[in-house]
């Protein structure tokens, strides 16, 4: 199953490279899960080549470090296709997928900081995925090259403003603001109400705004400045 798994490693910013020459069939989710559940590791290795890069993405995001994404991306499909015959196909192949994740990566967070790993250490990764500037809580400035400097310090921040937030927190956040996905779709990956993710995500955002105030505030001031 490694070897199934495995395909070309990703590159620095979460991605896998497209220089993977591996037909991506067209084969609805449902009869691949089918075809996979009755033992099929070729409509199996489809589903892999189709969700490996958003997980490898939903996970580096969240683990901050390549090492750990990677050995947790293959842990994530090595026990989707374990589980296989017991999914039932109440919710969407991509969700069962993403809730897997999840809780894999949120239970690795939990373990790292009961062996006392610090918040911030768990992206120590130089090569680090970072948010783009503006994608969590800061509004979005103007782009130029003269702001590449102040924009990767602001990434870096933003970054380490994640790290000082619960798995279960930081998991809600970038579901909603990185992969873009629906309420009802991050309830049913994290395995809870709504009621329970708009919560989250109204604590985080707070924490995060309280984090990066400061940013808020020179970035408003400047806005102001500007004629």
């Amino acid at each position: 199953m490694d070897a199934l798994i495995a395909g070309p490693l990703p590159d620095s910013h979460g991605g896998f490279p497209p220089a993977a020459p591996q037909p991506l069939d067209d084969t609805p989710d449902g009869t691949l899960v089918q075809q996979a559940r009755h033992g099929s590791s070729v409509a199996f290795e489809q589903l892999v080549i189709r969700y490996r890069a958003r997980i490898y993405s939903m996970i580096h995001h969240m683990t901050g470090n390549e090492a750990d994404t990677w050995d947790l991306s293959q842990e994530v499909f090595i026990k989707a296709w374990r589980a296989l015959p017991g999914f039932e196909e109440r919710s969407q192949f991509s969700t069962w997928l993403h809730r897997i994740a999840h809780n894999a990566t949120c239970d690795w967070l939990r373990r790292k900081r009961v062996r006392g790993g610090h918040a911030s250490s768990e992206f120590n990764d130089a090569s680090a995925a970072t948010p783009e500037a503006g994608a969590v809580t800061v509004p979005h400035g103007v782009q130029n090259p003269d702001q590449a400097l102040e924009n990767k310090e602001l990434g870096l921040r933003i970054r380490d403003a994640l790290a000082e937030l619960s798995p279960e927190h930081r998991a809600v956040i970038l579901m909603k603001e990185i992969d873009g996905l629906s309420y009802q779709e991050i309830a049913d990956a994290a395995g809870c109400s709504l009621g329970t993710v708009m919560s989250r995500l109204f604590y985080a955002r707070k924490r995060l705004q309280a984090l990066l105030a400061d940013l808020h505030h020179a970035h408003t001031s400047q806005r102001q400045d500007t004629p």
